[in-house]
């Protein structure tokens, strides 16, 4: 919605013109004071959506913003620097009323191009940003387009700096034909070249980016958010009813629709945004650990011990009851007590957002690390909503891609173990839930950061070890890893699934036996009854001995690290 062509146009009566009202005329709204919501169709004071961020006070619909006035809604005031303002397009074509039609625009928009690109800070830090405008010719993206974001990501890889683009676009300018079409291979080119660097490249989606936007540098970001209601997709919803003969369901290429298929990482408010980027900012920077609370972890071993020499041994299948109670701590609870300003990422950029698998970005002890776990749910219906803990394929590769972008920019990572298995479904075997373990298997026995897994319930089988191809591997006290399920195992090998508590003991799956035969680095004591309220007793022997780790294989080259990782399971 364009704000500049909503402002309500009054007429004023002769005689109020010419200083002669009648007594009792009606009184008029002054010219511009008022803007219609096309999505509500609410008359709304104009200075109440420009101060709100353009966003209707009614219905809370997204006006379109101009370039520059999104910019100075993001960077902080008077530090945006412009690049490249003169630089206009051609005309590669001869494009019949093409060049007149760009002088228009130009003198109607102020701008010589499509594109607002520069430098600026937010809350401090140097950025390269860059911002389509609607106004122009639908933002399409042109020689003069392609050529202002190239530049300005080179420039940002020369610098070293981060890059924000605000896509907002209705694709390729057919007046530029294949000229516009080679800006797609050209942007995308700077941008591999840039994340290569080791740089942050944040995509932010604004309604409408559509086309061969969407098909390049709009959907590379290291990190994509966008606006809520965006329309986002490649072909325009107007050309897929078109070509299929079909109406398109609601909500179709929509922000949410994007989240819910997993090709974006966040939905995020316009009143949210300079905040949130500014986070994302912050935490991609690198940071020294504070010193590690040395004896804390001991101290408070060696007191649960203490309290716990009295009671009797578990067995095995004790053990696992334990690791399966209901209102045993989740992956989330963990999340929450062990790390600061975790930040949500979703989707694994090929089909869903699988909630089984919880991931993002968090800082412990001020390093910037990222966090994935396996996520039960609290109570029946989120245990429902996170399919019990058992990863789909589109989990696993979630995972992956978190972990290959920490790998990227030098995060170490740390995965909380608890599924009782990969889910096993049609529709995970449809999108190979086989490979996708592998892959991760295979990709993590590699990776050049410091990983860490603990298995903080149930650690089932390949669905586990997707999550546990680590540095180390730590258990709850109470925690189990196997190969299968005591269940599954009497089943297969004995033909009785009722003998599970037997399979047990002769599994060999307790923290226990698993330290004894070097499969696991360290055992986490357990309060008698771990919860939710009593989880505090795990988190802070947690909290003293991950820093431990980290400094520890800190220290590591990323090359020693990989190697050490490939002859701790050539051991095995």
């Amino acid at each position: 919605m364009k704000i500049e062509n909503m402002f309500k146009k009054t007429k004023q009566s002769r005689m109020r013109r010419s200083g002669s009202a009648l007594k009792g005329a009606r009184p008029q709204v002054p010219e511009g004071l008022l803007c219609r919501c096309n999505k509500c169709g609410a008359a709304i004071i104009a200075e109440d959506v420009k101060q709100g961020y353009y966003i209707c006070p009614k219905c809370g619909g997204y006006f379109r913003v101009h370039a520059r006035r999104r910019i100075q809604m993001i960077v902080d005031a008077g530090t945006f620097e412009e690049w490249d303002e003169n630089l206009k397009g051609q005309n590669p074509m001869d494009y019949k009323g093409y060049e007149e039609k760009l002088q228009n625009v130009q003198e109607k928009t102020g701008l010589r191009e499509a594109v607002v690109t520069g430098r600026g800070k937010i809350e401090g830090n140097d950025v390269v940003l860059g911002v389509c405008d609607g106004r122009f010719l639908m933002a399409s993206m042109g020689w003069a387009v392609g050529e202002k974001i190239t530049r300005a990501v080179e420039r940002a890889t020369k610098e070293q700096l981060p890059v924000i683009l605000f896509a907002c676009s209705g694709g390729a300018r057919m007046q530029e034909g294949i000229t516009s079409l080679m800006q797609m291979a050209k942007t995308s080119a700077a941008l591999k070249r840039h994340s290569d660097a080791g740089l942050l490249y944040i995509s932010v989606l604004t309604d409408p980016t559509t086309g061969g936007v969407t098909a390049s540098f709009a959907m590379l970001g290291d990190i994509i958010l966008a606006e809520p209601g965006a329309l986002i997709g490649f072909a325009g919803p107007r050309v897929i009813e078109q070509t299929i003969g079909q109406k398109l369901p609601k909500g179709f290429q929509s922000s949410e629709f994007l989240l819910e298929h997993g090709f974006i990482d966040r939905i995020i408010g316009r009143e949210e945004m300079r905040e949130e980027l500014s986070q994302l900012i912050k935490q991609h920077k690198k940071q020294t650990a504070r010193e590690c609370p040395a004896g804390t972890p001991a101290q408070a071993g060696e007191q649960f011990a203490k309290e716990r020499e009295s009671e009797p041994e578990k067995t095995a299948w004790d053990r696992v009851l334990c690791s399966r109670e209901k209102n045993r701590p989740v992956g989330t609870d963990y999340i929450e007590e062990l790390f600061e300003d975790f930040m949500e990422l979703h989707g694994d950029r090929c089909f869903a957002d699988d909630r089984a698998v919880v991931g993002g970005i968090a800082s412990f002890h001020g390093i910037p690390v990222t966090v994935i776990a396996q996520a039960k749910g609290r109570d029946t219906k989120e245990n429902i909503e996170r399919n019990f803990g058992m990863p789909s394929p589109d989990g696993y590769r979630k995972a992956l891609r978190l972990m290959k972008q920490a790998e990227k920019f030098g995060r170490p990572v740390i995965c909380l173990v608890d599924t009782p298995g990969a889910f096993c479904g049609i529709e995970a075997e449809e999108r190979g839930q086989g490979e996708a373990i592998a892959r991760n298997i295979y990709e993590m026995s590699a990776l050049k950061v410091p990983t860490l897994s603990i298995v903080i319930g149930e650690g089932g089988s390949g669905g586990a070890l997707a999550m546990a191809t680590s540095d180390e591997v730590w258990m709850l006290e109470n925690a189990v890893y196997s190969i299968l399920s005591p269940e599954g195992f009497a089943s297969i090998l004995w033909k009785d699934s009722t003998k599970a508590k037997e399979a047990a003991e002769v599994m060999k799956l307790t923290a226990a036996d698993l330290y004894e035969r070097k499969m696991v680095e360290r055992i986490i004591p357990e309060p008698e009854h771990l919860t939710k309220d009593s989880m505090v007793q795990v988190t802070e022997i947690l909290d003293g001995e991950i820093l431990k780790f980290l400094h520890k294989y800190g220290t590591i080259t990323p090359d020693e690290l990989a190697e050490r990782r490939y002859k701790r399971f050539r051991m095995m």
